[in-house]
């Protein structure tokens, strides 16, 4: 485990290698004052659906998309994307060892309906990390951090070439269908691996 602290981005239902790092470092940064970036996972996650991964994505404010820091990003809840997301994760989950343990205190957090995107991601984020049983601390920045060697930024990212961690398999529902997809969202691993999730991390 190093010393350092790890410096992230928000993400929505974020990845695997997300947990990866929260379960390596003690102390873990959120960056609340970086722009909103489209084409992430700020505001997207990949579950396994029947037919495979499967994006889900959250629609943001068309004002919210100017140059603002992501804690002033508003979600756009005129759109049908939370009944939309729910039907999806409970289509794909809800058959999984450990679905009904934790789905409920999710939905709570979803129906909630936070304004901001940061608001939902770091909520959502600090919950599952209590679930997974990790113990390091998660606070958001109080101002833009630059570059530094422990900076995950820009390196947990859809298009990016995963170089953090190499997943470890685990039994997935669809699996015996379409085989292992490692690094989806964690409520893949959460879903299906229950208390003994963080093992995988």
């Amino acid at each position: 485990m190093s010393n350092s602290i790890a410096l992230l981005s928000c993400a929505y239902f974020p990845p695997v290698e997300y947990f990866h790092i929260l379960a390596e470092y003690p102390l873990v940064a959120i960056e609340a004052f970086e722009n909103y970036q489209k084409q992430s996972y700020r505001s997207r996650c990949v579950i396994y659906a029947s037919e495979g991964p499967c994006v889900l994505q959250l629609p943001i404010c068309h004002d919210s998309l100017r140059s603002e820091p992501i804690s002033a990003t508003r979600i756009d809840y005129s759109k049908n994307w939370l009944h939309q997301h729910k039907i999806a994760i409970m289509s794909a989950y809800r058959s999984s060892s450990f679905f009904e343990y934790y789905w409920d205190d999710i939905v709570a957090i979803l129906d909630s309906k936070p304004e901001r995107l940061f608001d939902l991601n770091f909520q959502l984020t600090k919950h599952i990390a209590n679930e997974l049983g990790l113990r390091c601390t998660i606070t958001a920045t109080d101002h833009y951090y630059q570059e530094s060697e422990d900076d995950f930024r820009n390196r947990i990212h859809p298009k990016a070439k995963q170089t953090i961690f190499e997943p470890k398999p685990y039994y997935q529902i669809f699996s015996e269908k379409a085989g292992f997809y490692g690094n989806l969202s964690i409520l893949d691993l959460l879903f299906h691996e229950g208390p003994q999730a963080i093992d995988f991390l």
